[in-house]
């Protein structure tokens, strides 16, 4: 198996993941800082659905091209 062929399965893979389980992360912001002194905020963001099926038609492309390549 060809790195595309494994890519595009792993880019299925995690979109899936992501469309049926739902999946966030976390970002980090820096609030308020006085001299050593620092304030930090953490906000856990949601991945958005668009985001993971795009994941999946990329990971589609990339398994049918490779696919196509060796025929």
């Amino acid at each position: 198996m060809r790195l595309s062929m494994i890519a595009g399965f792993g880019l299925i893979v995690a979109g899936l993941f992501v469309l049926v389980r739902g999946g966030s992360f976390t970002s980090r912001q820096e609030v308020l800082k006085v001299g050593d002194v620092s304030v930090t905020a953490e906000e856990k963001r949601p991945i958005e659905a668009w985001i993971a099926g795009l994941a999946v038609v990329g990971g589609i492309v990339l398994v049918v091209a490779e696919a196509r390549r060796k025929a």
